[in-house]
């Protein structure tokens, strides 16, 4: 059942797949007392990025729905499996990193059963998408936000930089480290997206919480769905035109050299991978300047093992296209 206009309920939603029928995902549905769009907002699409979860939940328990225009349907655990073993990046039931399967598959394995349902009943009937993220159990992260070019990013960019994050990251399908996201699906569903990135190594932070909230709160009030004006980032923003993911060749010990958010030149050693005995195997550098948004904070790395995210081609956000931020 749907919630009265004004109000918020809970619900558990259930979905049909053979690899689901055994869940149910707890959801908030907030009504407003006016017309308005369909905001849908989502977490634990990784399921030990605690902090985005516990944000969801705190966002929507604080919520004033009398005060809404609109509605806000909420998951703060989509990736229930991975959750409740503590299983980072992947799902314990497949092997499978959710975050790549989307838009799903009706004829696969958990998560992209998952991943349809979701982007079907969530994210598809939504006017517009948040979908909260952080460090993994073994990444340290610089808050940034993340949108996808295509025909609704004029949206979806706005979005962003309304999340108040310091960096905002345009991501072009080709090209792209990764496919198969949330956002990636949404945008091309016509649904503008962002994903925001706070928090991380598995931990529950207050700080990181906090931000998310008040990252929803803010673009919430740029959808027009919250009276009031969108609350000005807390410091300087940038804009980032490629996103560079580094790995390396062997298995070994990684050993970074620099940490998230520093600036590093061209040519600059951002660390190296180890063997055994404390000998360089290989030593990573930086292929470009730029700021490294994540880094894998576990020393234990597999062969092709994913080392960090540098961002680069990094600009104030005030002359992105010369053009007003928002």
């Amino acid at each position: 059942m749907s919630a009265e206009p004004g109000t918020i309920s809970r619900r558990q939603l259930r979905f049909g797949s053979p690899a689901l029928r055994h869940l149910e995902w707890p959801s908030f549905d907030a009504r407003g007392g006016e017309d308005g769009p369909h905001l849908a907002i989502i977490a634990g699409i990784h399921g030990c990025e605690y902090s985005s979860i516990a944000a969801v939940v705190e966002l929507m328990r604080g919520l004033d729905a009398a005060s809404l225009k609109g509605r806000v349907t909420a998951v703060p655990i989509v990736n229930l499996e991975s959750h409740r073993q503590r299983t980072p990046f992947v799902s314990p039931a497949d092997g499978k990193n959710l975050n790549r399967c989307f838009p799903g598959d009706l004829r696969g394995t958990y998560s992209d059963q998952l991943a349809h349902h979701v982007h079907n009943e969530v994210i598809a009937p939504a006017d517009a998408l948040i979908d909260l993220h952080g460090g993994d159990m073994v990444e340290a992260l610089e808050p940034f936000a993340l949108y996808d070019g295509s025909p609704v990013e004029e949206t979806a960019r706005a979005m962003a930089v309304a999340f108040g994050l310091p960096y905002i990251v345009r991501t072009e399908r080709e090209g792209a480290p990764i496919g198969g996201t949330t956002s990636a699906a949404a945008a091309d569903a016509g649904v503008p997206a962002v994903t925001a990135e706070v928090g991380g190594r598995g931990l529950l932070e207050a700080g990181a919480v906090a931000a998310h909230v008040r990252g929803c709160r803010n673009v919430i009030r740029q959808l027009g769905m919250l009276e009031g004006p969108v609350e000005p980032a807390p410091g300087p923003q940038h804009t980032v035109d490629r996103f560079v993911w580094l790995r390396c060749r062997r298995a070994g010990w990684w050993q970074p050299s620099v940490r998230v958010g520093d600036e590093v030149p061209a040519g600059g050693r951002l660390g190296a991978v180890l063997d055994a005995y404390g000998d360089e195997l290989e030593v990573i550098e930086a292929p470009e300047p730029g700021v490294p948004l994540f880094i894998t904070s576990s020393p234990a790395v597999a062969d092709d093992g994913l080392l960090l995210g540098l961002g680069a081609g990094i600009r104030p956000l005030a002359e992105y296209a010369g053009s007003d931020p928002v």
